[in-house]
């Protein structure tokens, strides 16, 4: 017997042929009774955890990617990452096609490799780019409500979830979501041909539309827990809840919930003593891989990070991710900062700076370095990495660069990267 696992599984079984007749075999091997007095009628069934599903259940499951061939006995597979093999040095772990994979260095002085995306084409000027405008502090706090609330899989699709974490995204214009994929062509190598929604394809309710995978934020501190198994053919990731027969559903049923914490190893924070606001914003990853997840930093305030524990969290073709945001300018908020830019002010995808946070073997591996080659623009102020039990030193300092050594004599036009093993971590802004 053949069987099927769910999307959340890395596998996916044939069909199989049953006898139905005479016998009761439900989960029987096919065979045929040779009297000429019973009817023996050949049907294909798809069978789930032991119990037979329907074919419209089955072939739908198939299409859109939740249901996957696996030879032999069902078993519940892990979700689609799988522990990495413990080595004395960090796992590397890196892509040339997402924004969020980096390798931690294993010495606070070498700068990290991390890739980063390539920019929507658009045309650029060697000229000095426009600056962004100062804005008011905003008092949204983007604070999610019911995040340990186990997601009950029959929330209408034209619902955003947002009593169970997620936090709505209003300037994306997608009806809260930060990003909507869809896959026209699913195959054994996984999802391809894969959509992207924008604002004007779709108006609010009707943005998350059947067969779609709806992408969400979460609060400060979480990260987003739901993605399917089957990833994109050619290397795309692919995120969120799945708009099945009107309902949205879980894609890693691993988690019941929609957002988790990071590793409760070590705490990473931002502190900021600046004098305005400055956005602070994390990829959509895996999915769009967009930085359009919401820190609002606010003079005075204080901040978690969610700090991936790369043991449990996403994995791309078997490689460990960790989190990656993008730090915008000085007086630039949220609306502005956390979207996908055009290139002619140094935000969102073009912000000057990013922080690498992520967890393995033991230590939390924090990096501050330069989004280059997308840009080559400074950033406005100041970046200390601080805390206890800290492999080495680590500043970003306007005029000077990236900053490690004793006395921070030591820069570079790169970045830096320190480990910290355990207690808080704080990156903290202060003004030039």
């Amino acid at each position: 017997m053949r069987n099927i696992a769910l999307a959340a599984l890395p596998l996916l079984a044939s069909a199989s042929a049953l006898a139905v007749g005479s016998g009761n075999h439900r989960h029987g091997h096919f065979h045929q009774k040779r009297q000429f007095d019973i009817h023996t009628e050949i049907v294909t069934v798809c069978e789930l955890n032991g119990e037979i599903i329907s074919q419209e259940e089955c072939d739908k499951g198939i299409a859109n990617g939740r249901l996957i061939w696996a030879d032999g006995q069902l078993s519940i597979a892990a979700a689609s990452y799988a522990p990495p093999t413990s080595s004395s040095a960090p796992p590397t772990s890196s892509s040339s096609s997402s924004s969020s994979v980096y390798t931690p260095p294993p010495t606070s002085s070498t700068p990290t490799p991390t890739p980063t995306p390539t920019p929507t084409p658009s045309s650029t000027s060697t000229s000095e780019k426009s600056k962004p405008t100062k804005s008011s502090s905003s008092s949204s706090s983007y604070e999610g409500s019911g995040l340990d609330t186990p997601f009950p899989d029959d929330v209408p699709c034209s619902e955003f979830p947002s009593e169970y974490g997620a936090i709505p995204i209003s300037w994306m214009n997608l009806g809260g979501w930060i990003g909507i994929q869809t896959a026209n062509l699913v195959s054994a190598s996984g999802l391809d041909d894969i959509m992207t929604t924008v604002a004007d394809m779709c108006f609010g309710e009707d943005c998350c539309t059947e067969g779609a995978y709806c992408s969400y934020a979460c609060p400060a501190g979480y990260q987003k827990a739901q993605w399917p198994a089957a990833q994109g053919a050619t290397g795309q990731s692919v995120g969120g809840l799945l708009c099945e027969n009107g309902k949205l559903r879980l894609t890693n049923p691993a988690y019941k919930t929609l957002c988790i914490k990071g590793s409760e190893e070590v705490t990473v924070e931002i502190e900021s003593k600046l004098d305005d606001q400055a956005a602070v914003c994390r990829t959509d990853y895996p999915g769009t891989e967009a930085m359009v997840i919401p820190v609002d930093v606010q003079p005075g305030g204080e901040y978690p990070l969610a700090c991936p524990d790369q043991k449990q969290y996403y994995q791309w073709q078997g490689k460990a991710t960790s989190a990656q945001y993008y730090v915008n300018p000085l007086g630039v908020g949220v609306e502005e900062g956390c979207t996908w830019s055009n290139g002619d002010k140094p935000i969102g995808n073009w912000a000057p700076i990013n922080l690498g946070v992520g967890y393995s073997n033991g230590a939390a591996w924090l990096s501050i370095f330069q989004n280059k080659p997308t840009t080559y623009e400074k950033l406005d102020f100041n970046i200390e990495l601080k805390g206890d039990n800290m492999s080495g030193k680590c500043k970003y300092i306007v005029g000077k660069g990236f900053c490690s050594g004793s006395h921070y004599d030591s820069c570079n036009n790169d970045g830096c990267t320190v480990s910290v093993s355990r207690g808080t971590a704080t990156y903290v802004f202060t003004n030039a």
